[in-house]
């Protein structure tokens, strides 16, 4: 039997702070204003008991929300959640069924195209013309704003900069790697110097080499007053990305806050992992039933939700359980997650 111990990313240094609010310019640049405390500031997007059918369906039900200039806010959940139907409805693509939105205190349904003036949007999926080069996809796009020509290459050649990718600013996009294609999904929603960003699914699909490039480029942006709001249903991501989150499931708000505040809120300090053999799992967590606050029976592993891992795997051996491996770990957001649902968010 081995055991081992490992940390989560929750142990990140906190990164909660003052941050700038944006203004237009022309430099592709964000430039800010005085910073605002977190809190004190008008909400960018607000939404009260917002609502959105299809049919008889229910995808979004009776939310509230408030995202704060400057911090970067995710939409946590499984697929079918309400993400992004919410995030839609953010983006004045989607009308509110019921409720009220502003966005830059302003309606989206009336005011949609100054709204998506001001605002970039990553989609789930890369929407790039693959027989233009990289640099022909971020100028064509910066023409739909009506930004002169030759203002929209002088950005171009600054985005594509900014995402590392000035050696392929020729090159088609067809054969570009995933990571690349997503890079470049990037520099182009932020051709318009935007003060709000929409990222639906941001790295889904990616290696892992892609997906710490992103969140480093995401974290850059927020560094300069941008605002962020994500979907995502990767745990990790949201810890690292996130200042605030609200978890959904079955179109309605669950849990609120940061992910520390989350995980302190609703799971243990540590988690125990104890796989057995096969067919083992009810049987044995039987056996170490009350070791901690909880157990969880997963298909492939039993978890106990314990302040000392160490102390409740030494108890399980005394009760005669026997796992093949056990490992002790900080808790994460998914352990938040099953809590609160029941389910895996892969689910």
């Amino acid at each position: 039997m081995s055991v081992s111990r490992a940390h989560s990313s929750g142990d990140r240094t906190d990164r909660d702070g003052r941050r700038g609010v944006p203004v237009q310019s022309a430099d592709v640049s964000v430039r800010t204003v005085e910073p605002v405390l977190a809190g004190t500031a008008r909400a960018l997007i607000s939404a009260r008991g917002l609502v959105k059918r299809f049919g008889d369906f229910t995808a979004v039900d009776e939310i509230d929300v408030e995202v704060r200039p400057g911090e970067a806010f995710g939409f946590l959940g499984p697929n079918g959640a309400g993400k992004s139907s919410t995030m839609r409805m953010i983006g004045c693509t989607s009308d509110p069924t019921e409720g009220t939105l502003s966005v830059f205190g302003m309606d989206p349904v009336s005011q949609g195209r100054q709204i998506r003036a001001r605002m970039g949007v990553v989609p789930q999926q890369d929407q790039l013309d693959t027989e233009l080069t990289v640099e022909e996809n971020l100028v064509i796009y910066g023409r739909f704003f009506d930004i002169p020509r030759a203002e929209c290459r002088r950005r171009a050649a600054e985005l594509i900069d900014f995402v590392q990718l000035t050696d392929r600013a020729q090159s088609k996009v067809d054969p570009l790697s995933g990571g690349m294609k997503r890079r470049v999904t990037i520099a182009r929603s932020l051709i318009n110097n935007p003060e709000l960003i929409l990222l639906d699914e941001p790295t889904t699909g990616l290696d892992p080499q892609a997906r710490h490039v992103l969140w480093d480029k995401l974290y850059r942006l927020k560094q300069q007053g941008v605002t962020l709001v994500l979907t995502t249903h990767y745990m990790d991501e949201a810890e690292q990305l996130c200042d605030r989150l609200v978890v959904m499931d079955r179109g309605r708000i669950v849990a609120e806050g940061s992910p520390r505040q989350l995980i302190d809120q609703h799971s243990t300090r540590e988690v125990l992992e104890m796989r057995f053999a096969a067919d083992r799992n009810e049987a044995s967590a039987a056996i170490v039933e009350g070791l901690g606050e909880r157990t969880e029976v997963l298909p492939d592993r039993v978890l106990v939700y314990a302040n000392d891992g160490e102390a409740a795997l030494s108890a399980a051996h005394g009760r005669g359980a026997d796992p093949e491996s056990a490992l002790v770990r900080r808790s994460t957001l998914e352990d938040v997650f099953l809590r609160l649902t029941g389910r895996t968010l892969v689910e």
